[in-house]
């Protein structure tokens, strides 16, 4: 058993394989009441194995499944895992979305190319938006992709943006009933119908508060450039930041 601390809440993991506690070491935390406590049946562990194509251990089915329950109790604190990479800019965070092999990793490196010491990664796969005290914040958590980007670190959220491939840079607003449809394919969703409704009411709030644009984007600097003057309504002299 070990306890972490992730987007400000305690939580309690009691793992049976030691992967997990190493996994999450960066996120350790003790204390003594648990917001979330979560574990792993046997049970659990093998359905995970029918899913998984790669022969992976028990300790890393269990870890996954860890981080499943984990997404499933954060309705209850105005929280969820949200798919995307998200980059920190001048203290605030932008999320980026995508199908896989669109390249969302690939644009946030661009904003660590092109702004520097400016800009860092929060979480390059499955950061957590939190509601707290009205605004939005994004977390880092240990979940965080193949390319293993991010850190234990939040930033409030500016807005989101979703990617396509596009041989100019061009990024608009969209609207609520686009909005709604793209970010509904980002998150985890719960069974249980209480917290299912939980997290629909979760997206309503972050779609009505958080403004969402669609960039379609080449693998070029400017992709960045023009994604953040989009996002902010920055004009940015592209000289200071190349």
């Amino acid at each position: 058993m070990f306890g972490i601390r992730i987007a400000e809440l305690n939580i309690e993991v009691q793992n049976k394989y030691p992967f997990s506690e190493k996994f999450c070491r960066e996120f350790a935390a003790e204390f003594s009441k648990p917001d979330i406590t979560v574990f792993v049946t046997p049970e659990e562990i093998e359905a995970e194995r029918e899913q998984d194509i790669y022969n992976s251990s028990d300790g890393y089915l269990e870890c996954l499944c860890i981080y499943r329950k984990i997404a499933f109790e954060l309705a209850r604190f105005d929280a969820m895992v949200f798919h995307a990479s998200v980059v920190s800019c001048d203290g605030e965070g932008y999320a980026f979305a995508a199908h896989s092999g669109t390249g969302k990793s690939t644009h946030t490196d661009l904003w660590l190319r092109v702004f520097g010491d400016r800009a860092s990664i929060v979480n390059g796969d499955k950061p957590i938006f939190r509601l707290i005290n009205g605004k939005w914040y994004v977390f880092g958590t240990p979940w965080r992709g193949k390319e293993g980007l991010g850190g234990n670190t939040k930033a409030p959220l500016k807005s989101i943006c979703f990617l396509e491939r596009g041989k100019e840079n061009i990024i608009a607003l969209i609207g609520d009933a686009e909005a709604v449809t793209r970010l509904f394919s980002q998150v985890i969703i719960p069974r249980d119908p209480v917290m299912a409704d939980r997290h629909l009411a979760l997206l309503d709030a972050l779609i009505t508060s958080t403004p969402t644009y669609l960039l379609h984007c080449n693998m070029l600097p400017e992709a960045a450039i023009v994604s953040y003057q989009g996002m902010c309504g920055k004009k940015e002299n592209n000289n200071e930041t190349q």
